[in-house]
């Protein structure tokens, strides 16, 4: 009789966006996982996110994260802000590109094989549009770290019950819904 493969454990950071709480309860309820270890800057309030007896959180500053927890087979990086929101170019650079990159690299130095993170449509290293230019930057570095399998999604708009995560509504995706 074949044995079932062991169960992998994953890093998310990012639980808390429209993407972010979404790929968690899909992980959550995925069982190739045993172990699901979330990263987030600040303890979420309770029923924010869902639970379950495999999923561990931790509060971490992703200026200087820690060492990823170990093992670990694969991380999904769903970290991203707005200019608007961060408050500047700055700030929006230190989240979508510093944050990112520091998660993936700790992830990496565990011995994470395979990355996923949520970029952008249009994301340019060469752009002339900032944020594009950013997420661009961003997607080059990832794909230096050494994972074996690195899948970059470029989302568009993200349409999604803002107000449940306490955001404000964004009148553009609105409109192009």
């Amino acid at each position: 009789m074949p044995t079932a493969p062991p169960l992998r454990t994953a890093l998310l950071a990012g639980a808390t966006g429209l993407i972010g709480r979404e790929l968690l309860a899909r992980l959550g309820a995925d069982p190739t996982y045993g172990k699901i270890h979330v990263w987030q800057r600040r303890q979420s309030s309770a029923g924010a996110l869902p639970a379950s007896t495999k999923i561990k959180f931790h509060t971490v500053d992703f200026a200087h994260p820690p060492p990823a927890p170990q093992p670990l087979d694969d991380v999904y990086i769903a970290l991203g802000t707005t200019i608007k929101v961060a408050g500047s170019q700055a700030a929006f650079r230190a989240v979508d590109h510093a944050y990112v990159l520091a998660a993936a690299s700790s992830a990496c130095a565990a011995g994470a094989t395979r990355l996923a993170v949520v970029s952008a449509l249009g994301a340019d290293a060469k752009s002339s549009i900032f944020y594009n230019c950013v997420k661009g930057e961003m997607q080059q570095a990832v794909a230096q770290l050494g994972f074996a399998s690195v899948v970059i999604a470029q989302p568009s708009l993200l349409i999604g019950d803002r107000a449940a995560l306490g955001q404000p509504v964004r009148n553009g995706e609105v409109w192009a819904v």
